[in-house]
């Protein structure tokens, strides 16, 4: 199955399913607000992937833009995120982002977390 994508810096990608879903979420919150992706401790592998709202850039953001829609993601996440796609999936088990990332060992079954 291919994958609609537009490779960023990093090698950071976000399907245009994901932008779609994003610039849905987005109009629901005050303009000029954009998804940050983060990686922090913890989870049942290790690291979880966190998803937040944020309406201001920070020193050393990676921003991804996709169809109208930006994605923020910190300095410190960039290494554990380089190559990943940002996808959106609508499945039997329900809606949720999903980050396809290469430099994942493991993750765990419900797709927030991962092992390096």
């Amino acid at each position: 199955m291919s994958i609609d994508v537009l490779s960023h810096p990093r090698g950071i990608s976000v399907t245009d399913k994901a932008a779609t879903r994003i610039l849905s979420v987005m109009a629901h919150e005050p303009p000029g607000s954009m998804l940050r992706v983060s990686v922090s401790g913890g989870g049942c592998s290790g690291f979880q992937y966190i998803f937040d709202v944020d309406r201001e850039t920070a020193p050393g953001d990676l921003v991804v833009e996709r169809g109208g829609a930006t994605v923020l993601i910190d300095e410190t996440s960039l290494d554990l995120l380089a190559g990943c796609t940002i996808d959106f999936v609508d499945d039997l088990v329900g809606q949720s982002f999903k980050i396809t990332n290469p430099n994942a060992t493991a993750s765990c079954g419900c797709g927030t977390s991962f092992a390096i």
